[in-house]
């Protein structure tokens, strides 16, 4: 298979930024994929299924990151993380 990369922007909408919850999701998201996947936000970076990792980088609501992956299914994942990041987490608050 050929590796792919892909990378998207998008947007923390979640009031309380990336803390353990959201983080929890974007890891199990992340582990039905095969490609590798890290988060960009500001000058930091995470590897997306090492839920300290992605809590360290501190991301408050309202700040843009980049997602980045790179495997067979780079789009796939990406889709899925960003629909993730479109439905709050499935959070109603």
């Amino acid at each position: 298979m050929t590796e792919q990369a892909a990378t998207r922007q998008v947007v923390v909408t979640h009031k309380a930024g990336l803390h353990a919850r959201p983080c929890l999701a974007i890891v199990a998201c992340v582990s039905r994929f095969a490609s590798k996947v890290a988060i960009r936000s500001g000058d930091q970076q995470a590897e997306a299924d090492d839920i300290l990792q992605v809590m360290s980088l501190g991301v408050p609501e309202g700040a843009e990151i980049t997602l980045s992956a790179r495997g067979a299914d780079a789009d796939e994942v990406l889709d899925a993380l960003a629909e993730l990041f479109a439905q709050n987490f499935g959070f109603d608050d």
